[in-house]
């Protein structure tokens, strides 16, 4: 087991990384267009049997599925109330960590959206905050901007 920094011995990683997000909204099409044009993700089917036009994922270069945009009307094993286009209920933001600061700063000036930007000089950390169609807040993380 690995040491930490008081010397206590800690128990192996069981998080290894956030596995996806998961976007119920009445606008699909919509929400996939955004996270495509915004943050160059790619726009994919979800797993059989879950229809294109109820389940869209997105993914990064690498093959990783970031996002699962499911419609209103789609099946879920795990049932709950959602509102899309209200806050994020408990879920402040979601954070991703992003490269080219630049290149998204000006396609959200394309899109002429809402956006504050937060710069963290200290760990080299500029941020962009701003929503998706659905109203969930972004956090965009750029690191030694």
């Amino acid at each position: 087991m690995p040491e930490g920094e008081t010397g206590r011995i800690l128990p192996a990683m069981i998080v290894q990384r956030l596995d996806h997000v998961n976007i119920i909204t009445d606008r699909l099409a919509e929400t996939a267009r955004f996270y495509a044009e915004l943050l160059d993700l790619e726009e994919r089917d979800g797993p059989p049997p879950l229809p294109p036009e109820q389940v869209r994922w997105m993914y990064d270069p690498a093959g990783n599925a970031i996002l699962h945009l499911n419609s209103l009307d789609c099946p879920r094993v795990f049932e709950r109330g959602v509102a899309p286009g209200a806050e994020t209920g408990a879920i402040h933001h979601v954070a991703l960590r992003c490269g080219d600061f630049a290149e998204v700063k000006a396609r959200l000036d394309a899109r002429d959206a809402d956006y504050r930007i937060n710069d963290v000089p200290s760990i080299g950390l500029k941020q962009i905050f701003t929503a998706d169609p659905n109203n969930v807040l972004l956090e965009l993380n750029f690191f030694s901007v």
